[in-house]
């Protein structure tokens, strides 16, 4: 049931991102012949008075179609209502409309979300929970005799403090001190005590030690008041989903040998929204929303076959009076679009590979 709910939510923000487009071309009396959730073969179809509706078989987004370019079409070339036709910021904003539509919905997921369930928080308390030590034979944390459930409170003397960066700060300090011994003071229901741990050095040369950590801390709800706190708090969060978003692309252009093996598809996207959906269903709206800016931001991109692209050859157009050649807009679109599917598709048995129940067939 929580992967059809993941499931189910994948798809609703591809149908806003595709009805952001339809209903923006609609508005402005554009003739739209496609609606289309999906690629490839039809699954199901309903044909209205001018549009098809259709659920096709490859499930790595959507499109919406103009009859500008079929060849069936029975609209005069000349129609002012075709969107080759329209001015370029008429164009312009169906283009983006799929974009915006994305972080509206997701802005208000967010708002739902605080009105409603609330916000996850954690009250932040002193140090670093361990939950995990892992078990190889060689493990420095096992060796050092450092146990699963200790709370470390500081190294070298140095407190680690309340805070989401207790974390980070722990991980700097073991990262950048590979075979230098490491006092821990480490909390135990009984008794606090201080271990020697060094590091090793890792195959990236860096230092680890062979643990998982977490924060120590309680997990609150953080809930309106009112509809007036509501939207404050839901553009508070919305705007920090969007921070981290930007910050995840950039790192993943300025370490993409890193950052790479990170990006996820529709099958790992599906496996984490299954899991929240099991562990705690209140907290989709925010899953949700973290998605569908993601979508919003991946579509912006200026890459043949997405929203940035096509806003990319309209740029152009404004600059230079007129636009790129049809056929060359076409092959440089096609490419693209190729690329994405190949590389959709490679996501999905990737990500299909490292599903728990693959692994242990394998196993």
């Amino acid at each position: 049931m929580s992967v059809l709910i993941a499931i189910g939510v994948l798809a609703l923000l591809i149908v806003v991102h595709e009805l952001g487009h339809f209903a923006a071309a609609r508005w402005q009396s554009i003739h739209v012949n496609r609606f289309s959730i999906g690629f490839g073969p039809a699954l199901a179809k309903y044909q209205g008075k001018e549009t098809e509706y259709a659920l096709r078989a490859i499930p790595l987004g959507g499109y919406v179609g103009f009859p500008d370019d079929d060849p069936d079409s029975q609209i005069p070339n000349n129609d002012p209502d075709l969107l080759r036709n329209r001015p370029v910021f008429d164009r312009a904003i169906v283009i983006s409309a799929g974009v915006i539509a994305n972080l509206i919905f997701a802005y208000f997921l967010l708002v739902t979300q605080v009105a409603t369930v609330g916000f996850p928080q954690i009250n932040y308390q002193e140090g670093v929970i361990i939950p995990e030590v892992f078990t190889a034979e060689n493990s420095v944390a096992k060796q050092a005799g450092i146990q699963a459930g200790d709370i470390v409170l500081a190294i070298n003397d140095q407190p680690l403090g309340a805070s989401q960066n207790a974390i980070i700060d722990f991980r700097d300090i073991i990262q950048s001190s590979p075979a230098q011994p490491l006092k821990l003071t480490i909390k135990r229901p009984t008794e606090t005590i201080d271990l020697i741990v060094t590091p090793e050095l890792g195959s990236d040369g860096q230092g680890k030690i062979g643990v998982r950590l977490a924060p120590n801390g309680e997990e609150t709800r953080l809930k309106a008041d009112n509809f007036g706190q509501a939207f404050s708090l839901g553009a508070g969060e919305f705007q920090r989903l969007i921070l981290l978003t930007v910050q995840g692309f950039g790192q993943l252009v300025s370490n993409f040998k890193d950052s790479v093996q990170q990006v996820a598809g529709p099958v790992k996207i599906v496996e984490y929204g299954a899991a929240i959906a099991r562990n705690d269903a209140g907290n989709l709206f925010q899953f949700a929303a973290l998605i569908s800016i993601n979508l919003a931001v991946i579509n912006i991109l200026p890459l043949p076959a997405l929203d940035g692209g096509q806003l990319v050859f309209l740029l152009i157009e404004a600059l230079v009076g007129k636009p790129l050649p049809t056929k060359l807009q076409d092959n440089i679109m096609q490419t693209g679009l190729v690329l994405l599917l190949g590389l959709g598709v490679f996501l999905i048995v990737r990500d299909t590979a490292n599903l728990a129940v693959f692994q242990d067939l394998f196993q």
